[in-house]
């Protein structure tokens, strides 16, 4: 063969888990350590190129060393329910790889590659060992190099050790290695060693002595004394421990040299595991198509508009159809799949299909087809005109009550919401347990455009596409019975799907933004930020660079003087954490803090709000997302207007930029308290639901309940104290977090927590209960059946464990206020389209919905809109929703 590499398969499985940090797949499959070992193996691959290689492993059965001595390793900790799961599933992959996978009961891994390494030096191999255990030392010669690595976030770092390396290193050569362990022991082992001898002495020892026997024989000549004396007192167990610590190199293995040939790593069957635990770095080293044996569906394509016309009119009557719909740098086109028949895209010319032709097509498709199938019905509503939305196939597209439309990735996204993507390759392998390379392993950085031009990449182009079409198809059937398995089929169809339409109405509308008002803001911060530094500057008595936390530690904790001062390796730690703590110690640490707001309002709204103002209309289109956070929320982005600042003044300015068209207004409702009413019913605690049905204010009345002071009396110090707590209960908060919110001692806010659940036992009981069904079940609920998966509670991490239980806490309350708001949206936008007014609800904001209504219907959207929130669901306490309108969106607050 040539070059063989050796590998102790546990001891670089150990080193990679505890240098990466935790991964799991879609499954809940720990994935770090697996990721972790093949980045090693295939870095020492590239270096090394071998032509053969066996990963040896230890396994669970005692070995000869074992019954030697009963206490062999019986030091070590148990090994982690996450790495232990991992030790399968790597065999499995190597395996899948055709890597040679040995273990024999009785032996160590460490006796296993000794073993071999002898066996493949005979047959004239070149032999690297790979193991973190320096153990193995004892195996180098000339010609057979030991590799060490060190895995690390940053990327992995070997020592190399051939017999002259290790003698450089160590003072000895590999063979008097063991008599060095021997004298010096070894604690992760359990290999005694003599007593009071430790690295250094026992490598003078052996390198004068070279081995035990000889030093003993020299005993009266050791320094230091101490040494010698115990190497005379524990001369025996010195010698057991040689026998303990020195590798095997005949073991009895039935094992053939020609197994270890490395044949077809990159192969279906490792492609299909890997694609399973979404090692997606390792799924690099494949070529996208060929890396699976199967025959995937390919789209016929481009078809004419004639052969598009005539495969539409064979639709009716078919169960399902798949639509994807794509614009890439002006290159537009539609895929379409039909069960039965091959998948086909239609482009027209070099630059595509125009709007109307995918919008007709696509209209017709969806008016024949039993069910329309999409990956992202959201986006592909972007490409239907308005004749197709609005006109006589509204109803069709629009519809909530019947079983024409179908997305996948919304129907993935309730049955797992912690995956990152919903995209058809992850729903394959999810739903279907199939293998389908994704669009990057088909097209990798490549546009559509740019594969459509390029001849040698069509047959990729169409796979690529016929994928996109013919998943949601494949995948439909499965998904509606799991939903309607785990109870959320009405969740999804009465729900998440209206909500589709809703986001897309946003998205369509957008809100207008006032560039002057804009720029305006921005001179107004950059004013008030040039204050800051001026005043920053004198109280430190110097200019230094107020964004380096390196130099900002430095004036704070070395020149002022200041306490906290807590050094890293980079310097000190200027976090929001730290300078809250010394707010009241110098007006410095306030400006300091607000500097950095008003820099961080300045970067992300006044200059960069104005990248995303349509110079057509003057409007700001944001894109909403309901399939990313775990709990339901919704969340936007390209820009992130849910995320306006409100607390501080000069961040609530930034709302007087955002104005309605001529002749409209904005009409404004916020939930009050949404998720501690929600609390309340889902609790059934009676005290809180009649201060609610009594219309009291929550605060006000928590306070004096829990600090037994008549409602009148109470101060304001302890109604803000009581709303730290209202508010923290949601979120599962703990003593030590409420004492740092509200700048208390840990007793005293321990105590402030336990009279707050005296006050309100069913709080506490449902709150103990959540987690209790979570642990059990392994999610939490919501009032509407809406799942939220949540791993942590069984993590080996304490830290995990813990997170995991407030998530257990908050996820129903949170999930639960998130499925109220989406069906006042839903509600909201029927009713404005039913009653036929010009108004639009433009934006949601967590608990808060904005609508642009014309003025002549302010009155009727205003009723509308509170009607609606407050009607959205029917709880133990009611739903308050406060109705404001303005010119701008700041005069709504």
């Amino acid at each position: 063969m040539g070059k063989i590499m050796l590998v102790d398969g546990h001891s670089i499985l150990n080193r990679a888990f505890y240098g990466l940090p935790l991964l799991s797949n879609a499954e809940g499959t720990h994935t770090n350590a697996v990721m972790g070992f093949l980045n090693i193996i295939f870095k020492l691959m590239d270096e090394e190129k071998p032509d053969g290689m066996v990963v040896a492993f230890d396994v669970s059965a005692p070995t000869f060393r074992h019954e030697m001595y009963k206490e062999y390793k019986g030091t070590r900790h148990a090994m982690p329910e996450e790495l232990k799961e991992q030790v399968p599933v790597m065999k499995q992959v190597l395996t899948a790889m055709n890597i040679a996978v040995v273990e024999h009961a009785g032996y160590e891994a460490d006796d296993i590659i000794g073993t071999l390494s002898c066996l493949f030096q005979a047959l004239g191999e070149e032999v690297s060992i790979i193991s973190g255990d320096r153990d193995l030392l004892q195996l180098a010669t000339d010609a057979v190099k030991v590799r060490i690595p060190k895995t690390r976030a940053t990327g992995t770092e070997i020592e190399d050790y051939f017999a002259k390396d290790v003698e450089a290193r160590y003072g000895v050569t590999p063979a008097e290695f063991i008599d060095m362990k021997a004298l010096m022991g070894d604690s992760s082992d359990n290999i005694p060693g003599v007593p009071g001898i430790g690295e250094k002495t026992a490598s003078k020892i052996i390198s004068e002595y070279h081995t035990i026997e000889n030093a003993h024989d020299h005993v009266d000549e050791i320094k230091p004394k101490k040494a010698s004396e115990n190497l005379k007192n524990y001369y025996e167990q010195a010698q057991f421990s040689k026998v303990l610590a020195t590798i095997k190199t005949d073991c009895e293995l039935d094992f053939d040299p020609r197994d270890a040939v490395i044949s077809d790593i990159m192969n279906s069957r490792s492609y299909e595991l890997l694609k399973k635990l979404e090692l997606n770095n390792i799924l690099k080293r494949f070529d996208a198509a060929p890396a699976a044996e199967k025959e995937y569906i390919r789209a016929q394509g481009p078809v004419d508009a004639t052969c598009l016309e005539k495969l539409c009119s064979e639709i009716s009557g078919y169960d399902a159809a798949g639509i994807y719909t794509f614009d890439e740098n002006g290159f537009a086109g539609m895929a379409l799949y039909i069960e039965g028949k091959a998948p086909v895209y239609a482009v027209e010319g070099e630059n595509g299909m125009d709007r109307e032709a995918i919008s007709g097509f696509a209209g017709k498709v969806i008016s024949a087809a039993g069910c329309s199938c999409f990956m992202d019905l959201k986006n592909a509503l972007h490409y239907f005109n308005g004749d197709v939305y609005d006109g006589n196939r509204a109803e069709v597209i629009t519809s909530t009550d019947n079983e024409h439309l179908f997305d996948c990735s919304v129907a993935a996204y309730l049955l797992n919401p912690i995956k990152n993507a919903y995209s058809y390759d992850t729903v394959a392998m999810d739903f279907l347990g199939e293998t389908v390379p994704s669009r990057s392993e088909w097209l990798g950085k490549d546009g559509l455009d740019k594969a459509y031009r390029d001849p040698d990449k069509h047959d990729k182009l169409e796979n690529f596409l016929a994928c996109s079409a013919s998943v949601p198809v494949s995948a439909r059937t499965v998904l509606t019975d799991r939903l309607s398995g785990t109870g959320m089929l009405g969740l999804f169809k009465n729900v998440e799907m209206p909500l589709v339409f809703v986001l897309y109405d946003m998205e369509r509308f957008g809100i207008r933004a006032n560039g002057d008002e804009l720029e305006a803001y921005g001179r107004q911060l950059s004013g008030r930020i040039g204050e800051l530094e001026t005043g920053i500057y004198d109280l430190a008595g110097e200019k230094f660079n107020i964004n380096s936390p390196k130099q900002l530690g430095v004036i704070l904790f070395e020149k002022m003087n200041m306490p906290y001062g807590k050094k890293t390796k980079t310097g000190y730690s200027t976090s929001a954490d730290v300078l809250e703590k010394l707010r009241g110690y110098d007006p410095i640490v306030g400006m300091i803090l607000e500097y950095r707001q008003l820099t961080k309002l300045k970067s992300t709204y006044a200059d960069g709000l104005a990248a995303f103002i349509d110079p057509a209309d003057g409007r700001i289109r944001s894109r909403f997302h309901q399939t990313i956070t775990a709990t339901g929320r919704i969340s936007s982005t390209d820009p992130n207007l849910q995320n306006i600042p409100v607390r501080v003044e000069l961040g609530r300015l930034i709302r007087k930029v955002f104005v309605p068209e001529k002749g409209k207004v904005f009409v404004d409702a916020d939930y009050s308290q949404i998720e501690l009413r929600v609390l309340a019913a889902m609790a059934g605690d009676e005290n809180l639901i009649q201060a609610y049905r009594d219309a009291q204010d929550i605060h006000t009345a928590t306070a004096s309940l829990v600090f037994h002071t008549p409602i009148d009396e109470v101060t304001p110090l302890q109604r803000r104290n009581a709303k730290a707590v209202n508010f923290g209960i949601v979120y599962g908060i703990s003593s030590f977090g409420l004492s740092q919110d509200l700048s208390i001692s840990r007793k005293e806010a321990s105590e402030y927590i336990e009279r707050y659940f005296e006050t309100y036992p069913g709080v506490k009981k449902f709150l103990d209960e959540a987690v209790s069904s979570a642990k059990e079940n392994g999610y939490s609920l919501t009032l509407y059946g809406r799942r939220r998966p949540i791993p942590e509670l069984k993590d080996s991490n304490f830290m995990q464990r813990q997170f995991g239980e407030r998530v257990a806490m908050n996820a129903p309350v949170q999930g639960t206020a998130a499925d109220i708001i989406k069906i006042a949206m839903v509600n909201v936008s029927r009713r404005l389209k039913s009653e036929g007014l010009n108004s639009k609800l433009i934006l949601q904001i967590h608990d808060e919905l904005l609508i642009e209504a014309d003025e002549a219907e302010k009155e009727k959207v205003e009723k509308l809109l509170k009607e609606e929130m407050e009607n959205a669901a029917t709880l133990k306490v009611p739903l308050v929703a406060d109705v404001n309108s303005g010119k701008n969106w700041y005069e709504l607050k």
